[in-house]
């Protein structure tokens, strides 16, 4: 079980949607917490509303395009001189832009791995090293939806976030040993200002598909995120529906996790090697 209260969180995509609402939840729940966005006005803005709804929280933010990996690492390095090392991270930086596959531009499917992917890789490379060597760190990468079922329009978005799924899935194992708890987010449609962007794009197709969808609320999404991280979900999800599609994508999952921690577990002691 993971702790909010007293740690550092790191939360990115934090001055808008979820990643505004993950962080004043946090903060609530007695975390320090540190933003991480481009856009320095807006970021002044959300952590100024974060300190009105939590006026003892100590919160602040840090200036940085995910997308530039010496950027974001000069960021993640200045959040933890403030305020200490990072306990907590959650990568709530992304956009969607649906469109048909023919009239997407390349630059579109390029920007949507650099800001979706790309964004998480660099944030997550950038505060491992410490928590290694701290033997201890919580991440959750915010996926979607869209990464456990392909969905109409989103030829350009859902690989991408499939790839954090990927990246999620494929670290938890090699940072388990090391007391890193290695987690992915999948919320659905979330009533945010990037939806309603998202929803001027959105082929015929696609936008009667969603009729039939109520957009969660961002504060419902970062409910459950916090309450992912304090029960070290490794799936957190924040609808039924989309619940039992992770559960119907893993079903397996369980043992194959058991099965491949057997698996380092026995190569580590073989090899000498021991998880601090």
């Amino acid at each position: 079980m993971t702790a909010i209260r007293g740690v550092h969180a790191l939360v990115t995509g934090g001055s808008s949607g979820i990643g505004l609402a993950t962080g004043r939840e946090l903060a609530a729940r007695g975390a320090a917490v540190t933003l991480l966005a481009r856009d320095e006005t807006r970021l002044r803005a959300a952590t100024a509303s974060i300190g009105v709804a939590a006026p003892l929280a100590d919160v602040g933010f840090a200036r940085a395009d995910v997308r530039d990996a010496r950027a974001t690492g000069e960021a993640v390095s200045a959040a933890a001189s403030t305020r200490g090392p990072i306990d907590v991270v959650v990568t709530a930086a992304g956009y969607a832009r649906p469109g048909y596959f023919t009239e997407l531009t390349d630059d579109t499917f390029r920007d949507q791995v650099d800001v979706d992917y790309f964004g998480t890789l660099h944030v997550v490379r950038a505060v491992v090293p410490e928590m290694i060597e701290r033997g201890r760190g919580h991440l959750v990468m915010v996926a979607s939806t869209a990464a456990l079922v392909g969905v109409f329009g989103y030829s350009a978005y859902a690989p991408a976030k499939y790839a954090v799924r990927g990246l999620a899935e494929t670290l938890r194992p090699e940072l388990a040993p090391l007391g890193i708890v290695v987690a992915c987010a999948y919320p659905p449609d979330t009533d945010t200002p990037g939806l309603v962007a998202e929803n001027e794009h959105k082929p015929f197709e696609t936008a009667r598909l969603s009729e039939a969808i109520t957009p969660r609320s961002a504060d419902a999404v970062a409910r459950a995120v916090a309450r992912g991280i304090e029960r070290d979900r490794l799936v957190i999800t924040a609808d039924a529906q989309t619940a039992a599609l992770a559960r119907a994508a893993g079903v397996l999952g369980p043992y194959v996790r058991w099965s491949v921690d057997r698996t380092v577990r026995r190569a580590r002691k073989a090899r000498g090697t021991f998880a601090p």
